[in-house]
């Protein structure tokens, strides 16, 4: 009854006291336990075989320092085991990840969020971001009203000359051609004003949601601070673009059953991470002075050849099989991209 009561009183009934680091720090600064100092189980090497803590702990500021350089080595040397192959091998990257090779990379989900990072870091520091204010500035927009209601006003004359002509008259071909001209011109300042404040556009949007409608009439009066947060949304919900993707990865393979889930998130992660990265040396040789032509280019093919590419080592694919898979999965990223983009808006508008 004495050893249940104690049991209750360590948390766990059977559980052995692991002794306080404090009474066995020896003077150079390390532990020199018998029994693991985080489950208390007896150790018999240099690691704990029940929780996996390593022996004999430090409690010094250089052995601090020297674990400090050691954890930062050993992640590099992970990051520059995975970075090359992640560029050149894709496919073979992440069938040896399935299969078993953990250790020796960076993890898809680890190397993803460390790419959004320096991603949307490098953007911050290009300055890519929303705008302050949308539309037109407002002199510039009551200039464009004017110009509008002149050229009505003038059409309206013009019409009412060409009416008041015989149909014989040499002066209507002339008349004509101007009212032409004028319908031109009426039609393309109603374009510019319409595609300069896109976000008027909400005004006659209604839902029938209280809340979603009420986050609506906040982006119509500061459209500034919901392309802001709409930016802010996709640096925090870009993990959504995983399980977004997955199903439309799955399609491509829905007959061929030795294909799972598992198998097509470390794909689509360790694809998104290229592109992250991608999209972070465009912004960099963009800075570098490189061409806007080229970086297109490079923004359009690289991304194809990668998907090409890690589809066909991936999957064990034939190049025939990888290629029409390409083709599909890049109209698949176009929905996926819109539904993306759809539930950051709604997102935004509800926060």
């Amino acid at each position: 009854m004495g050893d249940f009561v104690q049991a209750i009183g360590g948390g766990e009934a059977g559980t052995p006291h692991a002794p306080a680091a404090a009474d066995m720090v020896a003077a150079d600064g390390h532990t020199h336990e018998g029994q693991c100092l985080n489950c208390g189980t007896a150790l018999i090497g240099a690691h704990c075989h029940a929780c996996g803590q390593q022996a004999h702990l430090h409690r010094t500021a250089g052995a601090f320092l020297h674990d400090l350089l050691h954890g930062a080595l050993h992640f590099e040397g992970r990051t520059w085991a995975t970075l090359p192959m992640l560029v050149r091998r894709p496919g073979q990257l992440t069938r040896r990840y399935i299969e078993g090779e953990r250790t020796r990379f960076v993890s898809p989900m680890g190397l993803f969020l460390f790419t959004i990072f320096i991603m949307f870091a490098a953007f911050q520091i290009a300055g890519i971001g929303p705008p302050a204010e949308i539309g037109l500035p407002d002199e510039l927009q009551a200039n464009v009203a004017d110009l509008q209601r002149q050229a009505r006003a003038d059409r309206t004359e013009l019409a009412q000359d060409l009416a008041a002509l015989s149909a014989d008259a040499p002066e209507r071909g002339a008349l004509q051609e101007r009212l032409a001209e004028l319908d031109s011109t009426i039609g393309a300042l109603a374009t510019a004003r319409s595609t300069a404040d896109p976000i008027d556009r909400l005004e006659n949007i209604h839902t029938g949601w209280k809340r979603l409608d009420y986050g609506i009439e906040k982006a119509r009066k500061n459209p500034g601070l919901a392309l802001y947060k709409l930016q802010s949304n996709s640096y925090k919900f870009s993990w959504l673009l995983i399980p977004l993707s997955i199903p439309f990865v799955a399609l491509l393979f829905a007959w061929r059953r030795r294909f799972g889930l598992y198998d097509h998130a470390v794909f689509v992660t360790y694809s998104l991470s290229f592109m992250s990265l991608l999209f972070v040396a465009l912004t960099v040789l963009g800075f570098a002075g490189v061409p806007v032509g080229w970086l297109v280019t490079a923004g359009i093919v690289l991304p194809v050849w990668h998907m090409a590419t890690q589809l066909r080592h991936a999957y064990g694919l034939s190049r025939p099989s990888a290629l029409w898979r390409t083709v599909v999965l890049t109209f698949f990223i176009q929905v996926i991209v819109s539904l993306f983009v759809t539930l950051l808006l709604v997102l935004g508008l509800m926060g």
